[in-house]
């Protein structure tokens, strides 16, 4: 139960993330479907492997799902992908780092902060590499 509640979250989170920033009415349900699926294989696979190779392989997915809608809707990718990251995006730990910088405990902010530097950096990563892909795809054909 706690699972499908943060799947559905995950949609309503990104396809609210598209609505902010003006994503097309008309894109809006992929948007939720990229952010939904790239959240489902980070809650896949967080338990197996380390937090950086689950974002990489979440983002990575949402990439794909991002080229593809693109595609297929003739929209621009950034429209699916920076609303399907947005769930993965540490801004809570983010968050929790500047608080303890306030607060004075500078090893915990240190830890969390390169943490929250390290998410960021495979989410970077994760699109990236589905970015290659798609353009080693396209030379192919």
């Amino acid at each position: 139960m706690f699972i499908l509640t943060q799947i559905i979250t995950s949609f309503i989170a990104s396809a609210g993330f598209g609505i902010i920033f003006n994503a097309p009415k008309r894109s809006l349900l992929q948007c939720g479907l990229a952010g939904m699926l790239g959240w489902t294989i980070y809650l896949i696979l967080d338990p197996r492997f380390d937090t950086v190779i689950s974002t990489v392989a979440a983002t990575f997915m949402v990439g794909v799902i991002s080229q593809l809608s693109a595609r297929a809707y003739k929209m621009p990718v950034i429209i699916f992908s920076v609303a399907g990251i947005i769930p993965l995006v540490p801004g809570g730990l983010a968050y929790d780092a500047m608080r303890k910088f306030v607060e004075n405990d500078y090893n915990v902010a240190v830890q969390l902060a390169a943490e929250a530097f390290l998410i960021s950096g495979s989410i970077a990563i994760g699109l990236v590499l589905s970015e290659v892909l798609n353009q080693m795809l396209q030379k192919k054909h």
